[in-house]
């Protein structure tokens, strides 16, 4: 009985293992073959060699997809924290009509298909008669984006004492004041985490973003979709290590600051 007991264990892990090298090998190919001398990949590789990361620096819509990629993810995380964070003070400190309903309707995007949010706002947008825009494409990505800030605040409020706000506003302490020199440093950690993350997931996004994207303010993620669609280049190889290097080291990065952050500030 003990030893068909741990067989089943031992299929289990073996199957897990298999899962992973299914998920993962396809990622590590295409950061190994980034640096492959040679157009056509092949292994084992003949050389070492940075010649596509150089020919990808000297691409200029490349570079422009790189630019406007940034400036969205940017202006993404801002907007979001800037609207998640009253909103998870709302929703954890204050009673009020229709709360729960209100939180589940900004929490509901997480929940959604990308593909229903990418094509519900465009025909919203067309039916309002307005051309896609990026204000259009950043107004997709904080709906995509907030839900994350939301929960990440909200969870750090929970564990942030309601005392010490009304002890400073006793002492007479503002609103604006507390918030300034008691809340905010306390929740500084879940709001870089936060914007990173939003950040991280406005820069990767591709499903929503063909929805919205115009010819002038295209992603990095839509450039590679359109150039596997045309050719398959080595550049494609280059840009795919680069971004799997931001998006990997960007959410490690965000719970690296809030581990730092959170040390001596535990209530």
């Amino acid at each position: 009985m003990q030893n068909k007991f741990f067989s089943g264990w031992t299929l289990i892990k073996l199957y897990t293992l298999l899962v992973y090298v299914w998920m993962f090998a396809p990622i590590v190919a295409v950061v190994i073959l980034a640096f492959n001398p040679h157009q056509f990949g092949s292994f084992p590789m003949e050389g070492f060699s940075f010649k596509w990361f150089v020919k990808l620096s000297h691409n200029s819509s490349i570079i422009d997809a790189f630019k406007n990629s940034i400036v969205l993810g940017s202006c993404t995380a801002v907007l979001t924290t800037a609207i998640g964070v009253p909103a998870a003070m709302a929703f954890i400190r204050y009673d009020f009509r229709g709360k729960d309903f209100l939180n589940t309707l900004l929490i509901a995007p997480i929940m959604i298909p990308e593909v229903v949010l990418g094509v519900a706002l465009l025909l919203f947008i067309r039916w309002l008669q307005q051309p896609k825009s990026f204000a259009l494409l950043l107004i997709g990505h904080v709906v995509l984006t907030l839900p994350y800030v939301l929960l990440i605040v909200q969870a750090r409020l929970v564990g942030i004492k309601k005392e010490y706000e009304e002890a400073a506003m006793v002492l007479g302490a503002g609103p604006f004041q507390t918030f300034k020199e008691i809340t905010l440093p306390l929740l500084a950690p879940a709001v870089l985490a936060g914007m990173l993350f939003s950040f991280t997931i406005s820069f990767d996004d591709v499903t929503a973003t063909l929805f919205w994207a115009t010819a002038q303010n295209q992603t990095v993620p839509v450039k590679i979709f359109g150039m596997l669609r045309n050719s398959i280049s080595p550049e494609i190889n280059a840009l795919g290590a680069v971004m799997i290097f931001l998006t990997v080291s960007t959410p490690l990065l965000a719970g690296y600051i809030s581990r730092r952050f959170a040390k001596g500030k535990d209530i």
